[in-house]
């Protein structure tokens, strides 16, 4: 939209302006909007309390996403002239471009003054509620509802049921939803999400069974809700119906959210069903969403080469694909296909952020310390690009797995924003690496303050007194987290066969196939000991309530805790369940420990398979007894 000269000019009444800025605001033109309060400020005409134009001129920039100008605009209207209609569009701007908690303060001052919210009002406070997870303000939103006798229409108790189910009150959800005298297919899909994500696959089938109408939304959250849990059979069956149905095609958003339940399951099975139905339905001309899914659904599932295959054909790429290719390689370890690969986007796409916490990601698991300290230096001059608390983790990170602690810890107290738990907790991890033992004692106190829940920097720093040989802080640190009633994650490794998802933890003994298992476990320890295997008991401190380290019934103990790791159990079956020479594809929930990566290179080399581990943060190839990461992650 561009305007016309001579009727950006003086001559224009207040009238005419307001109604140009309304012109922007429905089309979202920032760039015109800009040039009319220019214009305004130029000629006078935004100087005095015209509360009629601030108020048009607040409209035209929430519309187009620009909070700050909103909220000038919005504190120039004077409090006699703000209506709910102000106070409820700067929430609304609030909540939909990043800033949920300015738009819950918002609602506390627009109460403050007196003004009555409107539904819209309450709409935005829900939303802003289900972003955050903040059940306190959200049920005081609700209640405002009941207090002031506005109605409870459908919209309003969809989103006040969604604002329940994202903070983990179904009992909550549930009773909005029995109350309801109407019901849409977004107040059941609400419902199924909730049920699924809280009460589990049982009671979100119930739920899904009970619509009376599904829509795609709905069915894509069902198949997602079977896709996460390790069900590929029943996801086919599901997918099979879902097209028989009023759905006869699935669209890319549909697609798209089916791969990403693929890309965090693992299941191959179902992501490849999807790419050879994408091909069969739409050739090779994919959707750019679909094809973006892919590249990360193959990446995702240890399948880099043929999310390289996907991304080569192409035709045209944003920097969202870019980005996922960055990604799968820089989680793969190939630190220098990555810098080449970037080195190839810069003349196609303009990089973000999120771009270089990949490069950088990469550099770091790749020991490229030169190239990774050069491009988080060029991020502002030569990018524009202001660093993020990502990127700073990051070269944390990097610096700290190279030796440079001391470089590090510098960085960290020279950040302009305050470090957060990522950034620490790799500073953590590099001093549990290199024995840093002081300054780890002094990082987990600062954690503590930040995130006193989390058991990972206990772990971290009872590895270290146990390997410094200070056994009693280690059974103090477990003491500590065992009276706060904090437990570590359990280990979960699961390995897909003919279809099937198998899941094992530590010394899991539930599987039908166990006796077969741990036979096979067995010759596999008998195997790595005669190739040199030592176990690593230091991976193993945190589970084993003694400290008397040189005691043979502790040490045996501690032994046969670290054989029966969920890894080690999951390769066991791969190795019983498939032909010779097939690779295994192992997903773990937690970061793979020092013995298993050893074990496992080894096993590699003794059974001449390829063995692929995804764990909490990257892959971990092994073949012939290397691995991808070259021991250093």
């Amino acid at each position: 939209m561009r305007w016309p000269a001579d009727l950006v000019c003086a001559s224009l009444s207040p009238t005419s302006y307001r109604s140009l800025l309304r012109a922007c605001a429905r089309r979202a033109s920032l760039e015109e909007g800009q040039k009319l309060h220019a214009t305004l400020l130029k000629n006078g005409l935004a100087n005095p309390p015209d509360s009629f134009i601030h108020n048009a001129l607040l409209h035209m920039y929430a519309a187009c996403g620009c909070s700050s100008s909103a909220r000038l605009s919005f504190d120039q209207i004077p409090c006699t002239h703000r209506d709910t209609v102000d106070w409820t569009i700067l929430m609304g701007c609030y909540g939909r471009h990043g800033h949920p908690r300015h738009a819950l303060l918002l609602f506390h001052a627009m109460r403050i003054e007196g003004v009555r919210p409107d539904e819209v009002t309450l709409l935005c406070l829900f939303n802003a509620c289900s972003r955050l997870g903040d059940i306190v303000v959200g049920a005081q939103g609700h209640l405002c509802v009941i207090k002031t006798g506005l109605p409870f229409t459908v919209t309003a108790s969809n989103a006040a049921m969604d604002m329940y189910v994202k903070c983990g009150r179904m009992g909550d959800a549930r009773r909005v939803f029995e109350e309801m005298t109407e019901r849409t297919v977004v107040s059941w899909t609400v419902i199924l999400s909730g049920a699924l994500k809280w009460e589990g696959l049982e009671n979100g089938s119930r739920v899904f069974d009970e619509m009376p109408e599904r829509n795609e939304v709905a069915w894509t959250v069902m198949i997602a809700g079977y896709l996460e849990r390790g069900f590929p059979k029943e996801t086919s069956v599901l997918i099979g119906k879902m097209l028989s149905s009023s759905c006869s095609m699935l669209n890319h958003v549909t697609l798209c959210s089916i791969l990403s339940a693929c890309s965090l399951s693992g299941d191959l099975t179902v992501g490849r069903w999807v790419h050879s139905y994408v091909v069969k339905t739409m050739g090779n001309d994919l959707h750019l969403m679909v094809a973006t899914s892919l590249v990360d659904m193959y990446a995702k599932c240890g399948r880099i080469n043929s999310a390289s295959q996907v991304f080569e054909r192409m035709p045209f790429r944003n920097v969202v694909a870019w980005n996922a290719m960055l990604s799968g390689l820089a989680m793969h370890g190939r630190g220098e296909a990555t810098l080449s690969l970037f080195s190839r986007m810069v003349s196609e796409a303009q990089p973000d952020d999120i771009s270089f916490v990949s490069i950088l990601s990469a550099c770091s698991h790749s020991g490229l310390v030169n190239q990774g300290c050069q491009y988080f230096h060029d991020l502002g001059p030569v990018y524009g690009i202001e660093p993020k608390v990502e990127h700073y983790a990051c070269m944390v990170d990097l610096l700290g797995r190279a030796g440079r602690l001391e470089d590090a810890l510098i960085l960290v107290r020279e950040m302009p924003i305050p470090p957060n738990e990522v950034v620490l907790g790799s500073l953590l991890a590099s001093c549990s690496l290199h024995g840093k033992l002081q300054l780890g004692e002094h990082l987990l106190q600062e954690l503590i303050q930040i995130d006193p829940f989390n058991v990972d920097y206990h772990v971290l720093l009872s590895n270290m007194y146990t390997m410094a040989g200070r056994c009693n802080k280690a059974d103090f640190l477990r003491q500590v987290l065992k009276k706060r009633g904090i437990r570590k994650v359990p280990g979960i490794s699961s390995i897909h066969v003919n279809g099937q998802v198998h899941q094992f933890s530590a010394g899991d003994k539930l599987h039908p196939q166990t006796q077969e298992i741990y036979v096979m476990l067995d010759a596999m320890i008998r195997q790595l000991r005669l190739a040199g295997y030592v176990p690593n008991t230091g991976s193993q401190t945190f589970s084993v309530s003694k400290s008397q380290i040189n005691n043979a019934d502790e040490q045996e103990e501690k032994e046969q805790a670290l054989f029966s790791h969920s890894e080690k159990l999951a390769i066991s079956f791969g190795l019983i369940s498939t032909r010779p020479g097939m690779t295994l594809y192992v997903f773990k929930n937690l970061r793979i420990c020092q013995d298993c990566h050893a074990a496992i290179k080894l096993i590699s080399s003794i059974y001449n398979r390829k063995i692929i581990v995804r764990d909490r943060f990257r892959f971990h190839s092994f073949k012939q007894g290397s691995c991808s990461c070259s021991d250093y992650w």
